[in-house]
């Protein structure tokens, strides 16, 4: 049995025939509520499978045609590869009909057949005019249809089943193929649990492949599972593909913690976010005033949840018109980048616009600035490489692992690489370490705001070097993680935009330079603590003199501890940079065999107790000694 990796799924209006012209394609009744036969409505999503002649067999989705469900009917649309439109000859084109082709062409479904079902209860004259009427609706309402074959059928008779049987096959062949190398990701429409398995979840696989014994996240609440086994329809198999409908039994999770609307996926391919970046255009049918702040509901994949919607450069938008925008999500949700999505009205839930994400994890939006709108352009119409620059653009506060955004931004492309080696050949991006980037506009941008912050330090501090680079990045790059703030210092000082000496940054044009105050100050300081040697006066007591030049000396000294003349111990305790040196090189000497006391140190260097406490505690602070009960041995320089 071949099993082509597509899905076809039904649209149209309640009562139009849909359930029942699915059974007459595959002799599958997909109407399973008691509900649903007692009503004789679909409510919830039905499944089948279709074989056509040659032995291929596709998956089947039926959707409710009822406006009180169309929440059900937009979870099944979204993974469809084939729409095969139901519409009843004696009716026509009715409002549920309508809102399923508006959903459709949000979607961006553009294969689809007809069927002009019920066609026994009509004549051939009213048949004729119906597909008239059809094709009349599409030419000016929904262009994308207008090539789409119409074809007479009856579900109940069976007339044209055969027929539409054949349209089928053929217009699959225009399905999109699927990419093997995108990592696998599943939208959950159903979740039930059966005995001795477990944790059961159905859908339809949307990308990649899926392996039984496969680890896998569960988005968004990122939990681990193990793929136990998997069934295609009703059959067991070991993997399956994309366009497949599975049932996936899981292990590592209660069926209690998981629901429609999650999503199985690769590890490390997705990302749970809350604020996400779009393109969206308003329906023609639309009839509403969308408001900025408005609120909404967002439909994606098998997920409804609310949103609130943030309009870049408008305050409201009409009918027919297209924007750029952020919708902030109630909760957080796993979308990838140019992935479909619907908006609905809160209250009454009208459909009312749509479009394409074009970033699955936006930092949350403030104001519009003209830079945001070119941003979302090159998102939105940029070719790969300009959508790789402007994607490492947005997320080069965090310097992102170049294999996350291949892996969840782009879909794990093999022209990722070549891009990204010509961004970093132009410049346009510079490595942090091997595998994390930034944007050059980025550290530009940092470049500049440390230029700031160094001038109102060397304004303070004109005597020092510059900076210390521990004081610096954390007003600099407070939200970058510590291990690559000195990196990323490092390029900065590669690129010219600072410099660093001794540990010190400070701005290009920056020379420290002693006036003769300055130059009298550090002179007697020296002096004052070789004098004294290890027990030196108090930080207060040298400074007393100056009291009247407090800044000067200030200056003076801080300049004295930046270049390492003079060590700060405590507040008050200090000491040449001469004493300090002795004192470690005689720790260092009594240490080389044992262990050492507080008292034999003291006694070694001949001093208080005060003191010798002071430098044993720098060295701990230091990581030069380490402590082990009430001594201490020597273990780095």
């Amino acid at each position: 049995m071949n099993t082509k990796n597509a899905i076809i799924g039904t649209a149209g209006h309640v009562d139009h025939g849909k359930t029942l012209l699915i059974k007459a394609l595959t002799g599958i009744e997909t109407d399973r509520l008691k509900e649903e036969k007692k009503r004789g409505i679909t409510i919830e999503l039905g499944f089948a499978h279709l074989t056509f002649e040659d032995g291929t067999r596709v998956g089947v989705i039926d959707v409710p045609g009822h406006e009180k469900f169309i929440r059900n009917m937009l979870s099944g649309a979204g993974s469809i590869d084939l729409a095969l439109i139901v519409i009843a000859a004696d009716e026509g084109i009715m409002p549920q009909t309508r809102e399923h082709l508006d959903i459709l062409s949000l979607l961006g479904i553009q294969n689809a057949v007809v069927a002009l079902n019920k066609c026994d209860l009509v004549d051939d004259e009213w048949l004729e005019m119906m597909a008239e009427d059809i094709r009349e609706e599409f030419r000016k309402n929904y262009p994308f249809l207008v090539n789409a074959e119409i074809l007479p059928v009856s579900a109940y008779s069976g007339k044209g089943i055969s027929e539409l049987k054949t349209l089928l096959a053929k217009q699959l062949k225009n399905a999109k193929d699927k990419k093997p190398h995108i990592p696998f990701r599943l939208s959950i429409d159903r979740v039930f649990t059966k005995d001795g398995f477990g944790a059961v979840v159905t859908g339809t696989l949307i990308e990649g492949e899926l392996s039984v014994s496969e680890d896998a996240i569960i988005y968004p609440a990122m939990t681990q599972v193990k793929v136990r086994s998997l069934q295609n329809h009703t059959d067991k198999v070991q993997n399956i593909k994309a366009g497949q409908r599975a049932a996936v039994n899981l292990s590592g999770i209660n069926h209690n913690d998981l629901k429609k609307g999650d999503v199985l996926a690769a590890k490390n391919s997705m990302v749970a976010t809350k604020y996400i970046d779009v393109s969206l255009s308003i329906l023609k049918s639309c009839k509403r005033e969308i408001k900025n702040n408005s609120r909404l509901h967002f439909h994606h994949g098998t997920c409804d949840i609310l949103c609130k919607l943030i309009l870049i450069d408008k305050q409201k938008l009409s009918s027919g018109e297209t924007a750029y925008a952020q919708l902030q999500l109630s909760e957080p949700l796993a979308v990838k980048t140019n992935d479909k999505f619907v908006l609905r009205f809160y209250s009454p839930t009208d459909t009312i616009g749509g479009g394409t994400i074009l970033d699955p994890d936006a930092k949350k939006f403030s104001k519009a600035r003209k830079e945001e709108i070119e941003n979302f352009a090159k998102k939105e119409k940029g070719d790969l490489k300009e959508r790789i620059a402007e994607t490492i653009y947005s997320k080069s506060e965090t310097v992102p692992f170049l294999e996350d955004l291949k892996y969840r931004f782009f879909e794990n492309s093999p022209e990722f690489d070549t891009c990204v080696s010509a961004l970093l050949k132009d410049g346009t991006i510079q490595k942090v370490t091997d595998t994390r980037v930034v944007h050059k506009k980025y550290t530009e941008i940092v470049g500049k705001k440390a230029g700031e912050l160094l001038k109102t330090y060397h304004e303070k501090s004109p005597l020092n070097k510059g900076m210390p680079r521990n004081e610096l990045w954390k007003p600099l790059l407070p939200k970058t993680e510590a291990p690559l703030t000195d990196k990323l210092l490092t390029l900065l000082d590669s690129l010219g935009l600072v410099k660093i000496t001794d540990g010190q940054v400070a701005r290009i044009e920056f020379s420290a330079t002693k006036n003769t105050k300055h130059q009298e100050i550090s002179e007697k300081v020296i002096k004052i603590l070789l004098d004294a040697g290890y027990a030196t006066p108090s930080y207060d007591e040298i400074e007393k003199p100056y009291l009247k030049e407090k800044k000067t000396f200030k200056q003076a000294f801080d300049a004295l501890t930046g270049d390492g003349e003079v060590i700060k111990l405590t507040d008050q305790i200090i000491i040449s940079k001469q004493y300090f040196e002795k004192a470690k090189e005689v720790f260092k000497a009594l240490s080389k065999e044992k262990s050492v006391t507080l008292g034999e140190f003291r006694d070694a260097i001949q001093t208080s107790r005060k003191y010798a406490l002071a430098i044993v505690e720098y060295f701990d602070l230091k990581n030069l000694t380490k402590k082990t009960g009430d001594d201490r041995i020597y273990i780095s320089d």
